[in-house]
């Protein structure tokens, strides 16, 4: 089905392989991972059992920031497609479910151990239920090599959708306003912050957007006042309604 896929968009020079990405990796070259400018995918989110047991002895050394926990392969997906981008301009995308922004344990170590080699580009918070087989929110974390600096872009993109029946999808506009926010990495209130190092360490390397992209709207102040007036005045007309209603009444002998 994929490669028919590739067919219909014209492409018939894809290399597709089945297999296990993490356990036995099928693009090699020369008995190494194979390196690509782009890498992007939408792995299964906080997969259990996705093959921790030997991790340790990858024989690809992915693995040399940390393993991750036996019940939640994010990290490992993302680690593996930051091992196969190219070391002069290779760039990652990838969907991830939000936990993987701020668990800590060795998910935390992890993640801080990107930021700090400068690997972390962007951080794109989505809908919910955009996905197939999830309802719940995710964020794409953009991966970079060889930066021209330091800094992060934060993306709460998370109110700006088409509402669907069974799923929510976003509309044209509202990617084209994530992609100029993207290449443009300049704050936008209640939209986007550029956070730096210092940034994102202060806040022990967590990567939550609702700690960098203030979205908080100031309620309309209720005039306390002008309400209880506006009671009393209705209380005033109810009581006079409820004499007019007693009169009649009276008069119809009830």
């Amino acid at each position: 089905m994929a490669k028919m896929n590739m067919l219909l968009h014209g492409m018939d020079n894809a290399r597709i392989e089945w297999g296990d990405t993490i356990r036995d990796p099928k693009l090699l070259s020369d008995d190494k991972l194979m390196r690509f400018e782009v890498v992007v995918a939408n792995p299964p989110f906080s997969l259990d059992k996705w093959g921790q047991d030997n991790a340790a002895s990858d024989t690809y050394r992915r693995f040399h920031r940390g393993i991750p926990p036996k019940s939640k392969g994010d990290y490992a997906f993302i680690t593996h497609m930051i091992e196969t981008i190219t070391e002069d301009s290779g760039r990652v995308g990838v969907v991830v479910p939000h936990g993987v922004l701020f668990r800590g344990a060795s998910e935390g170590l992890i993640r801080q151990k990107l930021i700090e080699a400068n690997l972390l580009d962007a951080v794109v918070g989505l809908p919910a239920n955009l996905f197939y087989g999830t309802g719940i929110p995710a964020a794409i974390l953009v991966f970079r090599k060889h930066k021209p600096d330091k800094t992060v872009v934060f993306i709460d993109a998370s109110q700006e959708y088409e509402d669907g029946t069974n799923q929510n999808r976003l509309r044209a506009e509202d990617i084209e306003k994530i992609v100029a926010t993207y290449r443009a990495r300049q704050s936008v209130a209640k939209y986007a912050h550029v956070a730096d190092f210092a940034e994102i360490k202060e806040n022990d390397f967590n990567l939550n957007i609702p700690r960098y992209v203030d979205t908080f709207e100031e309620e309309d102040q209720i005039d306390i006042r002008g309400v209880q007036e506006e009671i009393d005045a209705l209380d005033e007309e109810l009581s006079k309604v409820q004499k007019q209603m007693a009169m009649h009444l009276k008069e119809l002998g009830q």
